[in-house]
């Protein structure tokens, strides 16, 4: 089996997930195999037994806890320059990494790297949404101009289409603090612009390379209930765009953050 011995996979774990081992198993059995590690801010004996079992380390964020602070300090304990951030309630397929390293040895290297995926619902991979499909339209750009700092920005005004959890960071160009941690649930978007302006390669994989897990306990959903999505959707926007341009747009991410609910 192959291996790349400069990449860590970073599960962060909160809680008691019952999604967690199969997240494990997933990063595991990549067809090219890579560092894991666990690391939480809510240490417990659920998290610890899945850690042994699979002879996993746990690192405990003691300091600042949040979405972006766990993630920062997830990837603070990683040793090597490429990181991803592995939430515990998705799946990674077996090609994931793979991909990521036949573009690296194609001298392919990287600020992000990240790829298409799927949506898991009721225990089961959904067929594409019509916001997913508006999302691979609006990423398209980034297949021809990787380096063009205007072309991912004028891709960004257009809405949060990176999925967080498929994405690689290259830590020799975003530090060991990568992820911005001023807004709740738009904080992957805020953190795409901001690495945006950075000289280099945002490096889109056109391919479904893990399913995302929607579920009513995820954070997002319970960030979706209480509209904090849709008031940090418009922050972002209006980063972007006049206010006026920025509210008429809202009135389509109403519409499009629905496909984030389950259906009860």
């Amino acid at each position: 089996m192959q291996e790349f011995k400069n990449h860590t996979f970073v599960i962060c774990a909160y809680k008691e997930s019952p999604y967690l081992e199969e997240c494990i198993k997933s990063v595991i059995n990549q067809n090219v195999k890579s560092n894991v590690i666990i690391s939480t801010s809510t240490p417990n004996d659920f998290i610890n037994s899945l850690a042994k079992k699979y002879n996993l380390p746990v690192f405990v964020n003691k300091g600042e806890s949040g979405i972006g602070q766990d993630w920062n300090f997830g990837v603070s304990q990683t040793k090597t320059d490429y990181v991803t951030i592995a939430h515990q309630d998705d799946i990674y397929k077996p090609n994931y990494l793979e991909e990521i390293v036949k573009k690296l040895e194609q001298g392919n290297d990287f600020i992000i790297a990240f790829t298409d995926y799927r949506e898991i619902k009721n225990g089961e991979e959904i067929k594409l949404t019509k916001n997913l499909k508006i999302k691979k339209i609006l990423l398209f750009p980034l297949r021809i101009f990787k380096k063009s700092k205007f072309i991912r920005r004028r891709v960004l005004s257009l809405g949060s289409c990176i999925c967080c959890p498929s994405v690689t960071v290259n830590k020799k160009i975003t530090g060991k603090n990568p992820y911005k941690t001023d807004l709740k649930c738009d904080l992957d978007w805020d953190t795409w612009d901001n690495l945006s302006k950075y000289d280099g390669v945002f490096l889109y994989i056109p391919k479904e390379l893990m399913a995302h897990r929607i579920h009513e306990q995820s954070e997002t959903s319970n960030l979706i209930e209480n509209n904090v999505r849709l008031e940090e959707d418009l922050i972002m926007l209006k980063r972007y765009w006049p206010n006026a341009i920025a509210r008429f747009m809202m009135k389509f991410y109403g519409n499009a953050v629905k496909t984030n609910k389950i259906n009860r």
